[in-house]
């Protein structure tokens, strides 16, 4: 027998995930539209929970409410909307997706750099209003620059490895990793990202320790203005400093994917919008980094895998 019978399914997922889990004897329930004290409601009677969307976070209520849970799973890398220390001590296990859209980011990356490196936003914006100026879209080419990582994981390491063929020096700093050998990247000390970096990227989850990690104190240790890259969660960056900074010339550019505040209209309310959005040196895309028509499917497999190997 199945040690699941009962999984919850509350956000859109890929069909792969159901197809791959059709063949065992398990009930597949679509919540899509449940709300919180619906989700509290009902938790009880479920095994297994999946989520998508970082906008429902699994408490410790909902934890403490899901008796027979035994695990709970995003389709993502990310697991900060779920209060893993409360699903710790219920012996539940947390399952993510970590790596099924690692290469949809890492090219993401590369094409802000890419674009920022070339001015073809801005470029793009001018012409469209009139503007023919090729002088001030002179680009910078990326060969004997040295680009910094911070966070040498799935996104980090594969970031690495594509980024090289462009011919640049790429040097990473992970807390968590001290003896990494790789062949595309070099991992240093803290102290040589501040001293090295002539473009710096992101790739750490968010917690206590990493929440408003880039202030312009971080910022004002690098050595040299930086191109600066956030495409993992917004409040790592205190997006106000990230402003000053480009302000005084510290971060040349800057490409974000995330924002401290996402979507509209609370997005319009915050402190920084205005300036964000009249800024040619700050491209912005809708936390759409990890969104590929590759990345949907490849994360509903990796989620199936792991459930029937453990349970089923």
């Amino acid at each position: 027998m199945n040690k699941i019978q009962k999984i919850l399914i509350i956000n859109d997922i890929h069909h792969i995930f159901y197809d791959l889990l059709s063949k065992y004897n398990i009930q597949l329930i679509n919540k899509f539209d449940i709300n919180y004290d619906t989700l509290c409601d009902i938790i009880k009677n479920y095994d297994g929970l999946i989520i998508r969307s970082k906008k429902f976070v699994i408490d410790k209520n909902i934890i403490n409410k899901g008796t027979r849970l035994k695990f709970i799973a995003r389709a993502g890398s990310g697991i900060d909307n779920i209060d893993t220390i409360s699903a710790k001590k219920k012996s539940i296990n947390i399952i993510s997706a970590a790596g099924g859209n690692r290469d949809a980011v890492a090219e993401h990356i590369i094409g802000m750099i890419l674009n920022l490196t070339n001015n073809i936003c801005k470029a793009n914006n001018e012409i469209k209003n009139g503007i023919w100026n090729r002088e001030s879209n002179r680009s910078t080419e990326l060969q004997h620059k040295t680009l910094g990582i911070i966070g040498l994981g799935n996104t980090g390491s594969c970031l690495a490895k594509k980024i090289k063929s462009l011919n640049i020096n790429v040097i990473a700093y992970d807390k968590y990793k001290t003896n990494y050998i790789g062949d595309y990247v070099k991992l240093v000390d803290e102290r040589y990202i501040f001293e090295f970096s002539d473009i710096l990227s992101i790739n750490i989850p968010l917690n206590d320790t990493t929440k408003n990690m880039v202030d312009i104190n971080y910022i004002n240790k690098f050595k040299k203005p930086i191109i600066f890259i956030n495409t993992s969660r917004g409040p790592i960056v205190k997006t106000t400093d990230l402003i000053k900074a480009i302000d005084s010339g510290k971060i040349i550019s800057a490409g974000l994917d995330v924002l401290e505040i996402e979507k509209f209209p609370s997005l319009y309310n915050t402190e920084y919008f205005n300036r964000l959005s009249k800024m040619n040196k700050i491209i912005l895309t809708p936390h759409v980094a990890g969104w590929s028509v590759e990345s949907y499917k490849k994360i509903s497999e990796i989620l199936a895998d792991k459930i029937i190997k453990k349970y089923i």
